[in-house]
């Protein structure tokens, strides 16, 4: 076989490389959800303590506002444990910017 034909019978090299580049490319956010996982996964990695939920998903300039309840002190009763809000901004493609505590609270205080 001859040097043309062989190159032409093996896969190009580049467009594989290609592809494996724009796979490890972030893609937006597609939609809230998606936002709110990607706060409580980061935030929980950041600060150490379990989410609760979120209570408010807000779209921004540039990505995503998110506020994540947080237990940041268990007690028994749990009703006497303490929670925190915080405020995570994401940028478009759901990568923590920065993060903010916005409010703490005991479970079960109601809110004024």
């Amino acid at each position: 076989m001859s040097e043309k034909q062989e190159r032409r019978a093996r896969p190009a090299t580049k467009s594989t490389s290609k592809r494996t580049s724009t796979a490890k490319t972030a893609r937006a956010v597609d939609g809230p959800e998606e936002a709110a996982r990607h706060a409580c996964r980061s935030l929980s990695r950041l600060i150490g303590h379990r989410p609760e939920g979120v209570s408010a998903v807000l779209r921004a300039k540039e990505g995503w506002q998110v506020h994540v309840d947080v237990l940041e002190v268990p007690r028994i009763p749990d009703t006497t444990s303490l929670l925190a809000t915080y405020a995570v901004e994401l940028d478009s493609g759901g990568r923590l910017v920065e993060y903010e505590r916005i409010r703490r609270y005991r479970r079960g205080a109601r809110d004024d």
